[in-house]
């Protein structure tokens, strides 16, 4: 057998191979000759040294105004100096309420108030059925206690009271609040008046009226101040201020009646006492026969008036030691304290005046301080003694 043969392919085709290409060469510069330099090699140009200008000192500033002398430390501020702030408060229930002093007082102006119904009455009968509203009229003024502008005007034209000016405000307002919100009372139940005095006082009047003098403004202590403060609201919680006004405006007819009928009387009695005895006698018995007519008419509520003056007077000294502790239970008793004892100092301070001037000092009787609407300093100051004693404080 023949083996079988390889394929054949055709030959690849030889080339001659190809030289490079010849490029041009770079072309080549002469060196440069080297400089020739003298044997002594010549020395660098001094030159002259700068000269700059010196500085010259700055004067030193002149304070505008010379040293002073070292101050003396500050006083201590009052412990009553209080900055009081805007705290959550409660409301209370009741802003204005009628207490057992206010409802006595009212109690006590019946029998006046009587006296002044007939007075009213009487005058009505001239006018016929007009009167009647004449009597109504009358009866329903009492409302004009809790009337907003009646009482501006009460304040204004009779006690004398003016708005605080916007400095007064600004010093009245944050002591006035922190009260306020210590008893629970909304900011616009009542109204802060100022009164031109220079005299330690504040007054509550009406229903809504509380006023303060410019020299307790100007001169007290915050603290002192708000106890201030706190007082007269105690007057107004209690009802104490609109109970005596509707007492003394019911009351007023019969007033002005009885000072009438004495102004009658004493004229009478001397003209016809300038005529003979007999005359005095007369006018005496008339007048004898109508306050006994009047006296059975009204069943002897007349009697009790002579006592009325002394039983107002023990009623008015129970609401200043009831708005004592009112203002006591605020946590100011220490700061009504010392606005207490700064009042007994004046007053006594005044006595002393009175008599190193040699000024008769005014003697009070027994029945012109049973008259007095105000208790004693002394009196205000022991029944406070409770709430100036420090807290037990409860064991840890």
């Amino acid at each position: 057998m023949t083996e079988p043969s390889e394929p054949r392919y055709p030959q690849t085709p030889q080339y001659p191979p190809t030289p490079p290409p010849a490029y041009p060469q770079a072309p080549r510069y002469p060196d440069p000759p080297a400089p020739a330099y003298p044997h002594t090699p010549t020395p660098p140009p001094t030159y002259p040294a700068p000269t700059y200008p010196q500085a010259q000192p700055q004067p030193q500033p002149q304070p505008a105004h010379p040293p002073q002398p070292p101050q003396p430390p500050p006083a201590p501020a009052h412990p009553h100096e209080t900055r009081f702030t805007q705290r959550r408060r409660h409301i209370s229930e009741y802003q204005r309420g009628a207490d057992a002093t206010a409802i006595g007082g009212l109690l006590l102006h019946v029998p006046n108030f009587l006296g002044s119904l007939l007075v009213v009455g009487l005058v009505s009968l001239f006018f016929g059925t007009p009167g009647l509203l004449l009597v109504l009229a009358w009866l329903a003024g009492g409302a004009l206690v809790v009337h907003r502008p009646t009482e501006r005007a009460l304040a204004r034209y009779v006690l004398k009271l003016r708005p605080p000016t916007p400095q007064e405000l600004a010093r009245l307002a944050p002591v006035w609040r922190e009260v306020l919100t210590r008893a629970g009372i909304e900011q616009h139940t009542y109204e802060l008046w100022v009164e031109d005095s220079d005299e330690l006082n504040a007054v509550a009047a009406a229903g809504h009226i509380v006023g303060v003098t410019r020299f307790a403004l100007e001169q007290l202590p915050s603290g002192q101040l708000a106890a201030v403060l706190a007082h007269e609201l105690g007057h107004h919680v209690g009802g104490h201020s609109w109970s005596g006004l509707l007492g003394y405006w019911y009351a007023l007819p019969g007033r002005i009646a009885w000072r009438v009928m004495q102004l009658m009387a004493y004229v009478i009695f001397r003209v016809s006492s300038a005529f003979s005895c007999l005359g005095g006698l007369v006018v005496l018995a008339f007048f004898g026969f109508l306050a006994f007519m009047t006296v059975s008419a009204l069943y002897g509520l007349p009697l009790l008036l002579p006592l009325i003056p002394y039983l107002m007077a023990a009623v008015n000294r129970r609401a200043e030691l009831q708005a004592d502790r009112q203002a006591a239970a605020l946590d100011f008793a220490p700061m009504l304290a010392e606005v207490l004892w700064r009042m007994h100092t004046a007053q006594e301070q005044a006595k002393a005046a009175a008599a190193a001037a040699g000024r008769p000092l005014p003697m009070q009787s027994p029945l012109a301080r049973l008259l007095s609407s105000h208790p004693d300093h002394h009196t205000r100051l022991h029944h406070l003694a409770p709430y100036l004693q420090p807290h037990p404080q409860p064991p840890g």
